[in-house]
């Protein structure tokens, strides 16, 4: 039985906040910053010899693959198919390329969705401009399993989707893929540390994510690779960074790929953002993800609940029937300015474009009577229209 207040007692919570926006940036533990502190006073009195094991040491070189391991029990992930480092959008493009070569000369089709996050699209297309081949093909989201054709090489999607919530039957959308020799790339942005996942079950070719989010490792924490362990030896890494390489200090001219998952290191490890992820998943040694799901859940039908009583006018992003993950997306015109009077009152989601309003609900540190709270607040804001004061209505460059 997971104790829910005992564990929303290891976060730094800002009193008076009722935080609906983990899932865009997780809430600081308390305890990363001693970490982060150890790790510099390491640096202050290692200098370089921090970077090696033993005496005198302090193994920095080895968190990525250690950290790795850490994210793969929340993933599904065997020991050595994850490592840690880089950023996000290095990862989509790194796994997307290497996808792109397994799946060989005779096909040329990138598929995704609507609803994947732009970044991902973005580096999509830069690829395949970059590679002077292929195609990359969106279909709406409900639309993606009857586009599994015979010239599809590559399906890259994010499972949840990052304004609506709507998640993707991974399982039975890996089977299908697999059937037909396509080569897979999963976005876990919004799912790893949100719900349960299971990467080697499906049979996930490629899975990449960031660890900002539900894991809450700080502001442009670094991201995660997964390859699957059978491909990790024919994977032909096209970020062919240094630490990659079979013997980094040997400082060859010519590149070598390193064993299994190594080989998809690229450049120097954050350490200071590494200390402050290893802090953070701390958090989750002996959370339940089942427990964590049924829990989550129980938290967004309450605050979907209340929004519909009080708030007819706000509409859900989706139908009730279609499965989503960790969080509930609302759609209203003034969506912008709504949110902006909910942050005001301390309220604290977040919007997109062009009409979402997104709240989070990460049951570490979220309770009932935050989101009877937050029910309330917004209720109040819509009946007494709040939201068109001019101040709410002024946009920002984070939204």
């Amino acid at each position: 039985m997971m104790d829910w207040d005992a564990m929303r007692g290891r976060f730094h919570l800002p009193p008076g906040v009722i935080y609906l926006d983990g899932n865009s940036l997780g809430p600081m533990p308390k305890a990363v910053p001693a970490a982060v502190g150890d790790v510099m006073e390491e640096w202050a009195e290692l200098l370089i010899r921090g970077w090696n094991d033993g005496d005198g040491g302090a193994g920095w070189m080895g968190w990525p693959s250690r950290l790795g391991d850490r994210i793969g029990r929340l993933i599904g992930a065997p020991a050595g198919t994850v490592t840690v480092g880089d950023t996000l959008s290095i990862r989509v493009y790194q796994a997307l390329a290497s996808a792109l070569h397994l799946a060989g000369q005779g096909r040329s089709v990138v598929l995704s969705d609507t609803g994947n996050f732009p970044t991902d699209l973005y580096m999509a297309e830069g690829l395949i401009g970059t590679l002077g081949r292929g195609e990359l093909r969106t279909v709406e989201p409900e639309q993606v399993m009857d586009a599994l054709t015979e010239e599809v090489a590559v399906l890259m999607l994010t499972q949840v989707d990052y304004r609506t919530g709507r998640m993707h039957d991974m399982t039975a959308l890996e089977a299908a893929a697999n059937a037909k020799g396509i080569v897979t790339v999963w976005d876990l942005a919004h799912s790893a540390g949100a719900h349960e996942v299971d990467l080697a079950g499906a049979g996930a070719d490629f899975a990449v994510g960031c660890s900002y989010k539900y894991l809450n490792a700080g502001p442009g924490a670094p991201a995660f690779i997964y390859v699957r362990t059978e491909l990790q030896d024919r994977v032909r890494p096209a970020l062919a960074g240094w630490l990659g390489h079979a013997r980094p200090f040997a400082f060859d001219l010519g590149y070598v790929p390193g064993e299994g998952i190594e080989r998809m290191r690229v450049g120097t490890p954050p350490v200071l953002q590494l200390a402050a992820l290893d802090a953070a998943l701390d958090v989750w040694d002996g959370v339940d993800m089942a427990a964590l799901r049924a829990r989550s859940l129980e938290l967004s039908e309450r605050f979907g609940h209340g929004v519909a009583a009080r708030c007819p006018e706000l509409l859900p992003a989706l139908p009730p029937d279609v499965p989503r993950g960790s969080q509930v997306s609302l759609r209203h015109p003034e969506g912008y300015a709504i949110v902006q009077a909910l942050i005001a009152r301390g309220v604290i989601g977040d919007f997109r474009a062009p009409d979402i309003l997104r709240f989070g609900f990460t049951p570490l540190f979220l309770s009932e009577a935050d989101v009877d709270a937050a029910v309330t607040h917004l209720g109040e804001v819509m009946a007494s229209e709040e939201y068109r004061l001019p101040a709410y209505r002024a946009r920002r460059a984070v939204t």
